[in-house]
């Protein structure tokens, strides 16, 4: 049977349609006698108008002795001129504790990733949460993320399942701690898509591709769900911590929750506008986690972020292979770091990630290095928050970078050098190696101060003496030759600064 899709009530978000029934499946005595029903089908039909809200609610009555629900749709790709948004609906689905904005009622979201799910308890489609399909109102989620000056027609199809609903089995959460080598440093990639979201590599295949990069830990971070917490058994080891978190994917900008506790949740449901971001990123520390806004000047809609940086843990200030959008967000931080020294105020560290989907998307291009006491949740997260960390664009690229000068006095990356006086001379030492054909470029908060060529084996050593009257920090920028005259080429390597102190 089908039917329309009506409007039955509005808010400034959310569009809410008329309610699904299968009254017509309920027993006398509340399902117990109901294993052998058969299946129940219903199909809504209706079109979105241009302007709709953020996020449309299909409610959907669930009567008792249902085992699984199954939810397909299709939508029109209407042909619109260049230059015109066309049609793109995302999908996902709340149980019958509601919508509310944080609430438990979250069981699963693939945006538009894929045209079909099944909930039931022993099982669920990659992106939703398996468990118990109680009787209830449900409400299937859409989102319009683009819509044709046409509008958005769309058919979405609701199958019920009845029968015994089985058990749920426990989730396989990864440890918090891997052997690892004691204090060092160590190679990160915070921010992976598998089939959990809109990615195309299994947990597997990241995990192979996280070693064969040499990596010794990665996060979890689908879009907009925590299915993947639980899928890691058997691929973390002593040499690979796995960390959990999410990709929190707002119409305003995306923010990586890096390392939360396993099974945590974070509502990706408003706008800036709304003022919600501060309490849900208060919510990602208070789960263990940092908050990570992700490639901040992406073109994509909705990508760019409009949050600010006031809540920020780090920034993403490389994502994927190097880019011009990579390099304006990279000025973008510098700048935060001078205002950090103007007004002294705490500093924001930055972070490289690949962002990886699929072939040809590189795990580990590029990778955060960690200092860390050990390979551990607590420990990187520990590490990355202070800023002790750099970026490379492979483990082939080893940095180290450090400014002394007083009376043997010496900081490393993320630290601060105190010194007698603003006119004390301090040196400052890069080493580097695995990046031939580069050029080092120390940055300060007057800009670019000194530049030097590697050799050509690409392992070298570079120093620079200054002040703290002259530069009040100081970073490191290894870059291969610029491709585009005019235009800085591409990123070998970057630190998180020094800060000089007289």
């Amino acid at each position: 049977m089908a039917r329309r899709g009506l409007l039955v009530g509005t808010a400034a978000t959310a569009l809410t349609l008329g309610t699904v029934s299968f009254a017509d499946a309920a027993t006398p005595n509340g399902g117990n006698e109901g294993d052998d029903r058969p299946d129940r089908t219903r199909t809504v039909r209706g079109t979105l108008p241009t302007g709709s809200p953020d996020f449309v609610y299909l409610p959907v009555e669930v009567p008792c002795g249902v085992r699984e629900i199954a939810v397909s749709y299709t939508y029109e790709k209407t042909p619109v001129p260049a230059g015109t948004q066309g049609n793109a609906l995302d999908i996902g689905i709340f149980d019958e504790r509601g919508t509310a904005l944080g609430g438990r009622g979250f069981r699963g979201w693939s945006g538009g990733a894929r045209g079909s799910f099944f909930i039931r308890a022993d099982e669920a489609t990659p992106g939703y949460i398996a468990g118990p399909v109680r009787a209830g109102t449900w409400n299937i989620a859409l989102g319009p993320y683009t819509v044709a000056p046409e509008g958005l027609p769309y058919e979405v199809t609701i199958t019920l399942r009845f029968g015994p609903a089985g058990s749920t089995p426990e989730p396989g959460y990864p440890p918090e701690r891997a052997k690892g080598r004691g204090w060092a440093w160590y190679r990160g990639d915070c921010h992976l898509h598998s089939t959990h979201s809109d990615g195309r590599r299994t947990p597997a295949e990241i995990a192979a591709a996280a070693r064969a990069a040499g990596l010794d830990f990665i996060n979890s971070s689908e879009h907009n769900t925590y299915s993947a917490h639980g899928v890691w058994g058997g691929l973390w080891g002593d040499d690979l911590l796995v960390l959990t978190g999410e990709e929190i994917t707002t119409r305003n900008g995306h923010v990586l929750a890096v390392a939360t506790d396993p099974g945590t949740f974070v509502d990706w449901r408003y706008r800036a506008r709304d003022n919600r971001f501060g309490h849900y990123a208060k919510a990602v520390r208070k789960a263990g986690g940092l908050v990570v806004p992700a490639h901040p000047h992406a073109t994509c809609i909705g990508c760019h972020w409009k949050f600010g940086f006031g809540e920020a843990d780090a920034v993403e200030v490389w994502n994927g292979a190097y880019s011009p959008e990579d390099e304006i967000a990279l000025a973008e931080w510098d700048n935060s770091l001078v205002a950090a020294v103007r007004w002294s105020k705490p500093w924001v560290a930055a972070m490289g990630n690949s962002d990886a989907h699929r072939e040809p998307d590189v795990v580990g291009l590029p990778q955060t290095v960690v200092l860390a006491d050990e390979l551990s949740r607590e420990a990187i997260v520990a590490g990355i928050r202070a800023g002790h960390s750099y970026i490379a664009e492979s483990s082939a690229v080893t940095v180290s970078f450090g400014v002394s000068g007083g009376r043997g006095l010496h900081a490393g990356i993320g630290e601060r050098l105190r010194v007698d006086g603003d006119d004390t001379p301090v040196t400052v030492r890069l080493e580097v190696a695995g990046a031939p054909g580069c050029t080092a470029h120390f940055v300060t908060d007057q800009g670019t101060l000194f530049t030097a060529g590697l050799p050509e084996s690409g392992t070298g050593t570079v120093e620079w003496r200054t002040t703290p009257a002259y530069a009040a920090y100081v970073r490191a920028e290894v870059r291969h030759p610029a491709t585009v005259p005019g235009l800085p080429g591409a990123l070998a390597a970057l630190t998180n600064p020094v800060f000089l102190e007289g």
